[in-house]
């Protein structure tokens, strides 16, 4: 007979490297604090419900808060021997208090119990996750506050396209973060959900109480078809996927952290302590923390889209597939808070050159839709105004003059509404400052947006 827990009708025995491959203990020991907290709450109601005795249920219950202590001051090691977390708690149990040990399982299968782990896990630490989307939405704000008139190009095609507010810049990102707080706080919906009472497949005959159990374990809400509690794995994948889009926001703003950083832009200069050197060339300062979390984007992004090919083929209900699930949650979980961290410090503490900012607004063709729009307003047909003020920024590439050093002369040639007033409205100050539909880059409206912004936080 096979001396696993489950080897009643084994004969043979795995080879060691056999046990290996199959084993989880690997990774799925950090639910071992989740486990002994859904063990601790099956075996109250076990004992409540009268399927064990009292007293059972009071040494069973015992048994697992030694197993606790043990735990928190690192007294607990776990066997590949014992496969997963479950079993290996189930032995530990039982090398504490005996057979009685067993009885600890009554009404549950392991597929019920690791998807309880599993949920109990993710539940624990999304708030975390929107505790580090907080910080840094506020190191946005402050920072959009102390810069909100400072005048930088805004790009397209990487292209200067018009003068907008740095801040205004800054608040775009901090609304990326608020859909990503967002998103995560709907994935607590689907995973505050308790599958336990499920057992393998079917539920169970035992008279057990789901509803005790999930306001022991601080459930939302029970799972009401048995063979979905124990296969479903959408809420791991809605973190998978939430984690992805908040990576993709970190990643973009991390391109333009590193373009922004180098000689050419000049526009911030991140702190050393956010930066590393060069072992050869002593004037390098390079954004390696920013460029980490750009790399590390593709880690995520490959974790969901491994946990999605092991999930649409599965049949239900439970697959031993499935066990893929939690090495990338766990991996992905460290990286993103990880990722946050590093990006709320390197924000907090970098310098921003307002200057070369504004400076860059002052050597381009960047108001050229200001002079456009400034036709426009004096009744001239817009696809008309479009057209002549190309052909001005035609002729300021070949004399090497920007639309505000032509002549007034020069500018009337090409169309006789325009005046002497035309270039206060081409400064870029004057460009960011009239636009002030909802959502422009005007300063009011970035002031009023800093405040919205803050008002969403305060209230979460």
């Amino acid at each position: 007979m096979s001396d696993k827990l489950w080897g009643g009708r084994f004969t043979g025995k795995a080879a060691e490297w056999v046990d290996e491959f199959g084993a989880s203990i690997g990774f799925d020991y950090r639910l071992a604090e989740e486990d002994l907290e859904g063990s601790l709450a099956h075996v109250k109601m076990l004992g409540q419900q009268g399927i064990i005795s009292v007293e059972e249920a009071e040494q069973i219950s015992a048994g697992l808060h030694d197993i606790q202590a043990d735990l928190g001051t690192g007294k607990v090691e776990f066997s590949v021997a014992n496969e997963d977390i479950h079993l290996n708690i189930e032995s530990l149990l039982t090398k504490k208090i005996g057979p009685v040990a067993g009885k600890l399982h009554t009404g549950r299968s392991r597929n019920d119990q690791v998807a309880t782990d599993f949920h109990l896990w993710v539940k624990h630490r999304l708030p975390a996750v929107k505790e580090a989307i907080t910080e840094l939405q506020q190191t946005l704000l402050d920072l959009a506050k102390k810069h909100a008139d400072v005048i930088m190009p805004g790009y397209t095609h990487m292209q200067h396209a018009q003068p907008i507010s740095y801040g205004h810049y800054l608040l775009a990102y901090f609304e990326m973060f608020q859909r990503d707080f967002e998103r995560f706080e709907f994935n607590e919906k689907h995973t505050n959900m308790l599958p336990l009472g499920a057992a393998a497949l079917a539920g169970t005959t035992f008279p057990i109480d789901r509803q005790l159990v999930a306001d022991e374990l601080d459930f939302d809400a029970i799972y009401h078809n048995s063979l979905d509690a124990v296969s479903d794995r959408d809420f791991a994948l809605e973190f998978l996927s939430n984690a992805s889009i908040l990576m993709v926001h970190l990643s973009r703003m991390a391109e333009e952290l590193i373009l922004w950083g180098t000689y050419e832009f000049n526009y911030i200069e991140l702190s050393d302590n956010f930066s590393t050197g060069s072992s050869i060339m002593p004037q390098k300062k390079n954004a390696d923390f920013a460029e980490l979390v750009r790399g590390k984007t593709g880690h995520v992004f490959g974790s969901l889209m491994g946990l999605l090919t092991v999930m649409k083929g599965l049949p239900l209900a439970y697959n031993k597939d499935m066990q893929e699930d939690k090495a990338a949650t766990f991996e992905v979980m460290d990286t993103i808070l990880a990722s946050v961290k590093v990006f709320t410090g390197m924000l907090s503490t970098m310098t921003v050159h307002a200057d070369r900012m504004e400076a860059a607004t002052k050597d381009d063709f960047s108001n050229a839709t200001e002079l456009a729009d400034y036709l426009a307003t004096k009744g001239v047909p817009f696809r008309q105004a479009h057209a002549v003020v190309g052909e001005l920024v035609l002729k300021g590439i070949q004399t090497g003059q920007t639309l505000n050093e032509m002549s007034l002369v020069d500018l009337q040639a090409a169309d006789s509404h325009i005046e002497e007033d035309v270039y206060e409205e081409l400064t870029s100050k004057a460009a960011v400052n009239r636009r002030t539909s909802l959502g422009g880059t005007a300063v009011a409206n970035v002031l009023k947006e800093i405040s919205r912004g803050q008002e969403l936080l305060v209230t979460r």
